[in-house]
């Protein structure tokens, strides 16, 4: 990482770690996902939703908390984070994100505009801002790009939020969604001016690395909150208690997982690529979809440890199942990331998931959470089987 004379980016003596302020703001998404969460489980067992109905407006409020979220790591990886104007952005996006997320229960609902606009007001008022109080600096290009494409989502947000009929909402937010991740994926590509990611100059490799397994250790800690809030409202009966030590265990592997090999191995991985910043992209994505299929296993343990026994409806395969699934998917593309190959292991525990639908389909709830967690070691099992066999890896991103 070059020096450089603009106050606001990182320098060589920049630190690397997370600043407390970082991880001040942290606390708020792991609330947010508690949020997202109990509107799951809200929708899995009350049915006044639907799942699928719950699980779509879920998965929109998701990813605009994680586009803020995201936005705000990559802000930080190319900006000094001590620097006043940062810190106060960061202050900006605390307050913001906090009250989209006490809007989350009912974001479909009577809080939709709460949500929609509080989101428009902090993804544009913190570049504004940015760009007034840095008096242009460092790149103001960059603010131009990100104003464009937050100009053309904002209208759909704020109309989504506003209307009355759900379907409507649903549409309108979803077109939403897809213009400010197409922006985000693509470098906000605008007349004139053209594309260029976040931090393409300079980018705090292991600062950015580091945040993203923060996101996914919190994702983690919000499916032991689940966890425990599931079995402490329990009657500690056998069985209860036995899905209660299945989740645990399975929220250990789904850590084990990760961690192991290419999860701890972000930053290298970064600083080796040919092209950081689109690898840092990328990886971002692989995070969210993780950190999804994280959030709607920790529902399937709610549902088996709360009803352990008995008939399993086949939509509570989606999170029993469809968690892991995610989980697995976001980790094959994360090990291709930073090894340019993809574990056969990873492989095969998808397939695996894939041919026991039907059979799990006729399992009572806490058998099924067990035949994934049996699934989820296999994998594990195969990891710590080929590091004995084999030397250290070094990262070889594929760009």
């Amino acid at each position: 990482m070059r020096k450089t004379p603009d106050g606001l980016l990182r320098s060589e003596a920049t630190r690397q770690r997370a600043t407390f302020l970082e991880l001040f703001l942290d606390l708020v998404f792991v609330f947010a996902l508690t949020r997202i969460s109990a509107r799951l489980i809200a929708d899995f067992t009350d049915g006044q939703r639907g799942a699928y109905a719950g699980l779509g407006q879920a998965l929109l409020l998701f990813l605009a908390l994680w586009a803020v979220w995201s936005l705000t790591v990559w802000s930080t990886s190319w900006l000094d984070p001590d620097a006043p104007i940062v810190q106060t952005v960061i202050i900006m996006t605390l307050v913001g994100a906090m009250t989209m997320a006490v809007a989350v229960p009912n974001g479909f609902g009577a809080r939709a505009a709460l949500f929609a606009i509080t989101l428009v007001t902090l993804q544009i008022g913190r570049v504004v801002f940015f760009h007034v109080a840095g008096h242009g600096r460092p790149d103001p290009q960059q603010s131009i790009r990100v104003l464009f494409w937050f100009g053309l989502s904002a209208p759909l947000w704020v109309v989504g939020g506003l209307v009355n009929d759900g379907t409507v909402r649903g549409a309108l937010w979803t077109l939403a969604v897809l213009t400010d991740y197409t922006g985000l994926l693509l470098g906000w590509p605008t007349p004139r001016l053209g594309a260029q990611r976040l931090g393409v100059q300079m980018i705090a490799a292991e600062h950015l690395a580091e945040r993203y397994q923060q996101f996914l250790l919190i994702a983690l800690g919000e499916a032991i909150f689940v966890i425990g809030l599931a079995f402490s409202g329990s009657e500690f009966h056998t069985d209860q208690t036995g899905g209660f030590v299945l989740a645990l265990a399975s929220t250990v592997l789904l850590w084990r997982i990760y961690f192991h090999v290419a999860g701890g191995m972000l930053g290298t991985a970064v600083d080796r690529s040919r092209n950081p910043a689109r690898l840092a992209t990328d990886m971002a994505f692989a995070h969210m979809v993780m950190i999804a299929g994280i959030v709607l296993t920790g529902v399937g343990f709610e549902l088996f440890i709360a009803e352990p026994l008995g008939h399993l409806p086949a939509t509570w395969l989606i999170a029993i199942f469809g968690g892991p699934v995610l989980f697995l998917a976001g980790r094959s593309a994360l090990e291709y990331q930073v090894f340019g190959r993809v574990s056969r292991s990873r492989l095969a525990g998808l397939v695996a998931f894939g041919l026991l639908i039907p059979v799990a389909l006729h399992l009572q709830p806490l058998t099924a959470g067990a035949v994934a967690a049996v699934v989820l070691l296999g994998v594990a099992a195969a990891d710590a089987r080929r590091s004995r066999h084999r030397s250290p890896e070094t990262p070889t991103p594929p760009y």
